[in-house]
């Protein structure tokens, strides 16, 4: 019996069974195996995680700039086309499917910050299951800050659902936070079930964890709960390869639809209309994708001489004075006797202040060696 067909089996299965307490262990036991069918259905020849065949031309892009975002999407959604607008890096655009058959890297110029783009190969529904070059499109989409899932304005939501759906079977959860809980195993002593404070799991219990457990052949563990999550967030923290992703409708196309229609379509979170061709909304494409990156920008002031303002140190969000250090060059902190900062993260400008202190958005900070 295939992989395939034992993945289907165990769907069926689940979408047969009543949700109830008297079912809840026998649906994460159900539940686990099918995590742990999909994992075996994703590895590689020999076993190693990724684009099953190997990662193919084109694929293997290193990774520059301050951070990547991938172009996900159906074969010619506009891809190419908004690449090569945002970019100047030419991705063939023809009125054929499957134009672009490799990966195509641009490079974004925004705000000081240097922002890698990748026009990936259009995906088609079963991409999770090895259809197309689905596996290593998505592989690479793993590797990203920030993940720009292309829609056509006339089908967007029906292909909204497919994509989300090609994400989740690999891994890759979107616009979601990890699970406030933590797991560990241990030597003995059996599987302990711990809810914090005043919360009352709605999802997991005892029982459960175990039925989950038991299928990883896990039977001495801590189960610690600080939020209420569910059967399926835990099988990601056990299965730990799991990644989360910001990500943005970008909704292509819409010089073709009418305004009753985008009005409607205004109500996707996360979403921005754009058209590539006739440039509409890059502006505001751009602007989401920076706030959805969290980046900051950091600059240098050098000791008797004005701050740099042309090179900004691009960093993720709330970064310490050792995090800007260790950027800069990693043998600072052996010489750092203290910083002067100027700007929002301050009481008084400059300030001094030590490697702990959390730096804010357009601070200027200038490092004092011993």
């Amino acid at each position: 019996m295939s992989l395939l067909s034992k993945i289907k089996d165990i769907e069926d299965e689940m979408q047969r069974t009543q949700k109830n307490k008297a079912t809840a262990y026998h649906l994460g036991q159900l539940k686990a195996k099918l995590a742990k069918y999909k994992r075996e259905l994703l590895l590689g020849p020999g076993g190693k995680s990724g684009a099953g065949g190997g990662a193919g031309e084109g694929f293997d892009v290193n990774k520059t700039g301050d951070a990547r975002i991938g172009l996900i999407g159906f074969p010619s959604v506009g891809k190419s086309t908004l690449l090569t607008k945002l970019t100047g890096s030419f991705s063939e655009v023809a009125a054929y499917e499957f134009t672009t058959l490799t990966c195509v890297p641009g490079m974004i110029y925004y705000k000081g910050a240097k922002i890698q783009l990748l026009d990936l190969p259009g995906i088609i529904e079963g991409a999770k299951d090895g259809k197309g070059r689905g596996r290593q499109v998505i592989a690479v989409g793993r590797t990203c800050n920030l993940i720009l899932i292309v829609l056509d304005a006339l089908k967007p939501l029906q292909h909204k659902r497919i994509i989300e759906r090609e994400l989740e079977g690999f891994g890759i959860r979107i616009n979601r936070q990890r699970p406030n809980m933590t797991f560990k195993v241990k030597d003995k002593g059996g599987v302990n079930f711990v809810a914090t404070g005043s919360l009352k799991p709605t999802h997991l219990s005892l029982e459960t964890c175990r039925a989950v457990l038991s299928e990883y052949k896990i039977h001495n563990a801590d189960v610690i709960l600080r939020d209420d999550c569910t059967v399926d967030e835990l099988i990601d923290v056990i299965e730990g390869n799991r990644i989360y992703v910001p990500a943005l409708y970008v909704l292509n196309k819409v010089d073709a639809i009418s305004l009753e229609e985008l009005n409607l379509l205004d109500r996707i979170p996360h979403y921005v209309p754009i058209s590539a061709h006739l440039e509409w909304n890059l502006d505001g494409l751009l602007e989401k994708s920076w706030e959805a990156l969290d980046l900051i920008r950091l600059y240098t002031k050098p000791k008797g001489q004005i701050p740099d303002y042309t090179q900004p140190v691009v960093m993720q969000h709330d970064p310490s004075i050792e995090d800007f250090c260790n950027k800069l060059h990693k043998g600072i902190m052996r010489q750092f006797k203290y910083a002067n900062v100027w700007g929002a993260s301050v009481k008084h400008n400059p300030q001094r202040v030590g490697k702990e202190h959390v730096l804010a958005d357009e601070d200027v900070v200038q490092i004092l060696k011993k």
